[in-house]
């Protein structure tokens, strides 16, 4: 009961929104071996919120009334760090005009909490493991041994073990940072935090810049808590914070937030997303509109319709596109006066709510999906993405990112869908 008290007064004390176990489990490790003087190494993602746990450790510890001295070792040119945190004396080098205190003396008694550590160069990480081991230091220039009485917490964004295969990081400083390992969890492992955070970055916008609430919707709040956040929490505020100014006032929906994520489908950057974590059911609606937005697959689809007259209706069943995808084809009505194929407008049969909205040559429809059992005459959903795709790749000579941005779907995207189809051939 103690330590959980602890954890509700550490996150009220520095800010800390979210009530994930992993989070919650993080910040409980800091508050247990912040009264023992061991090293600490903290781990976790790029914006994850790492920073938070030395303060933590630090204002929990016999040393809380000395000095916490924050460090970023990747900030700091490699042939000035062994200055910046050991010191130097005068005529050290060119421009050493005095004597100066590095880190280690300026907070002895104290905390360093030394971010980035993998950057650090190979000649002051053997420094440092002297100072872990001894306490001992030189400065730069000097040959005289000086003492000093720190706590170290380092963190660190990279693979510590794969540094240390390369040759990038000394094991020995390892074992020595890392006596007690604290993981943070990134953005996308802690559920409902998100809303948390987005509640809290919305509330913070509008209050602090005086502008009207922005609202979110069901789906748009389904669209935050199911994206990845590879910028974890530093991300997540600055899309709000985006929204929040871009939107203010507004009730924002899915296919409107989709703009401020660069994976959401609505942009052109390409989405990192591995093999194995991409959302089927979102890539299928980004094919259904690929689809319909051709001008050669509406004529085909008018072919295969003729035999029903002009006003071409098939009635649809919500539950087939929940099922495996089959043969699934337009119900629509098409302008034959027309100079070209355009859909005019669908039907709405048996309250059907599978809609796509799509826009073809600025002519909007809402096309309605139809489950047909006659395999002779329909081809398959698979059977026709492949054929829109070879004919966009033909169009395009082969060059995919073009012909990404004419489906308008990503590259990652294509690229799937072509080793799916075993469409190498149109590189």
């Amino acid at each position: 009961m103690a330590i959980e008290q602890d954890i509700q007064r550490a996150k009220m004390r520095h800010g800390i929104i979210g009530d994930s176990p992993a989070l919650l489990e993080a910040i409980g490790r800091a508050l247990r071996v912040a009264p023992i003087d061991l090293s600490v190494l903290i781990v976790g993602e790029s914006g994850s919120g790492k920073e938070f746990f030395p303060k933590i450790i630090h204002e929990n510890s016999p040393r809380k009334h000395r000095k916490y001295i924050a460090v970023n070792c990747g900030a700091i040119p490699e042939g000035t760090i062994d200055s910046e945190l050991f010191g130097h004396v005068k005529g050290a080098f060119t421009g050493a005009t005095a004597d100066h205190k590095g880190y280690f003396e300026e907070a002895d008694g104290g905390t360093i909490f030394l971010d980035e550590v993998a950057e650090m160069p190979l000649s002051t990480q053997a420094r440092l493991l002297r100072v872990l081991e001894s306490g001992e230091y030189i400065k730069v220039g000097s040959s005289n041994v000086q003492k000093t009485n720190i706590r170290i917490v380092a963190a660190t964004n990279k693979n510590m073990l794969d540094a240390i295969r390369n040759g990038k990081f000394r094991e020995d400083l390892y074992y020595r940072l890392s006596t007690v390992h604290i993981e943070v969890p990134p953005l996308r492992e802690r559920g409902h935090d998100i809303m948390l955070l987005t509640r809290k970055f919305l509330h913070d916008f509008s209050d602090n810049n005086h502008t009207p609430p922005t609202e979110l919707t069901t789906d748009a709040k389904q669209m935050l808590s199911g994206y990845r956040w590879p910028g974890n929490v530093r991300q997540l505020k600055s899309v709000v914070e985006q929204v929040a100014l871009f939107e203010a006032g507004k009730t924002v929906y899915r296919t409107c937030l989709a703009k401020y994520l660069p994976e959401a489908g609505a942009s052109n950057m390409p989405v990192p997303m591995g093999e194995n974590n991409f959302d089927y059911n979102k890539d299928r609606e980004l094919l259904f509109a690929m689809i319909f937005k051709l001008q050669l697959d509406i004529e085909n689809m008018k072919k295969q319709l003729a035999g029903d007259g002009n006003n071409a209706r098939i009635n649809i069943n919500q539950n087939d596109l929940k099922r495996e995808p089959r043969k699934l084809i337009p119900a629509y009505e098409v302008d034959h006066a027309a100079a070209s194929p355009t859909i005019v407008r669908t039907h709405d049969y048996d309250n059907t709510e599978a809609r796509h909205t799509t826009q073809d040559l600025g002519h909007v429809a809402e096309v309605g999906y139809a489950a047909v059992d006659d395999p002779a005459h329909i081809k398959t959903l698979e059977e026709t993405e492949r054929e829109t795709i070879v004919t966009a790749l033909d169009r395009n000579d082969g060059r995919r990112k073009a012909t990404a941005e004419e489906l308008g779907i990503s590259e990652r995207t294509l690229y799937r869908k072509i080793k799916q189809y075993g469409l190498e051939r149109h590189n």
